[in-house]
């Protein structure tokens, strides 16, 4: 075994043991990998049964060890975070070298064509928002995506919230009116915006469904409701900013490079965003390809292995027909 791959994301994590020919030789799915929340040692432990079950798939005789460990992982948001895990997982003993990514660069490394070393931009809009960029030369831009702290906005949480705040003051006079006040308690089986919130204070749905909201903002937004086409509209504003402002940092803008676009909200294709964002890319950035990443993120996490590896070029085609 060559490659073990990673990539641990808020709400699952996908593992892949690759051979050194970019044969999968075990997968394994577990759960979300949240280390603020848990601390990094029981997040590790989490993670060590998710690896163990790979192992486990792959029929393996030998113990495991590979010669790379290379590791997307949601919450290393900062180099430092980047540090600490890379440090947490070398004392595990999986591999004789070790590179923590944040899960971003699984998307963007995914989406790049077979044998090609990273170039371009990534922008992740799932259930937060995130953007990284990188160059053959190793250069990268990237964000702190911390949350409205770093100056993020969006992303399916982000958009939940926006859509809770615009739908309660509509109900009760402070705001302009809007379908989402209707909607989003009918999702949940209720029928006002005040049970909706009360519901969410006390717990009775608990705060991560908010995240179920999202798809029905966009619904919403789709019958022509103008408050929500206008949360729409920022999200398009905001995953462009984040594009062109890296696009900029790497030098990017004056060639052809792509733009990758993934994570659940984005993957979705919702017409008004995926029309939206790419009329913004045009006129902010003609040259800027936009190409919507729908592969397994685990995928760019064992490409980035083969990257540090110097694999040949069968062994990229092999692992990418694996995940097409």
């Amino acid at each position: 075994m060559s490659v073990l791959a990673i990539d641990a994301g808020n709400s699952k994590t996908d593992v892949a043991l690759i051979g050194a020919d970019g044969t999968v030789l075990g997968t394994a799915r577990g759960g979300g990998f949240r280390p603020p929340a848990v601390g990094v040692e029981v997040a590790m432990h989490m993670l060590a049964t998710t690896v163990e079950e790979a192992y486990l798939a792959s029929r393996s005789t030998e113990p495991l060890r590979v010669e790379h460990v290379s590791a997307c992982l949601a919450n290393a948001d900062l180099p430092v975070e980047e540090r600490e895990l890379a440090a947490a997982l070398q004392t595990r003993g999986w591999g004789v070298s070790v590179r923590v990514h944040n899960d971003t660069f699984a998307i963007l490394r995914a989406g790049l064509p077979s044998g090609a070393r990273p170039s371009g931009v990534a922008v992740v809009c799932g259930a937060g928002i995130n953007c990284v960029g990188m160059t053959p030369d190793g250069r990268t831009a990237r964000f702190p995506a911390i949350g409205k702290i770093s100056g993020d906005w969006g992303g399916g949480g982000g958009l939940a919230e926006e859509a809770l705040f615009f739908a309660a003051r509509a109900e009760d006079g402070r705001g302009e009116p809007t379908a989402l006040a209707a909607a989003l308690p009918a999702h949940f089986g209720l029928t006002s915006m005040y049970e909706l919130i009360e519901a969410l204070h006390l717990e009775k749905i608990p705060l991560a469904r908010r995240h179920e909201l999202s798809p029905v903002l966009f619904e919403v937004a789709a019958a022509g409701d103008a408050v929500a086409r206008s949360l729409v509209d920022r999200q398009a504003e905001e995953i462009v900013a984040l594009a062109t402002v890296a696009l900029g940092r790497l030098g990017l803008l004056e060639v052809a490079a792509p733009v990758l676009l993934g994570g659940s909200v984005l993957a979705a294709r919702h017409p008004q965003l995926d029309d939206r964002v790419r009329e913004l890319l045009a006129a902010r950035a003609p040259k800027a390809e936009p190409l919507v990443v729908t592969t397994s993120p685990v995928l760019g996490a064992a490409l980035l292995g083969l990257d540090h590896l110097s694999a040949p070029a069968e062994a990229y085609a092999r692992l990418r027909r694996q995940y097409a």
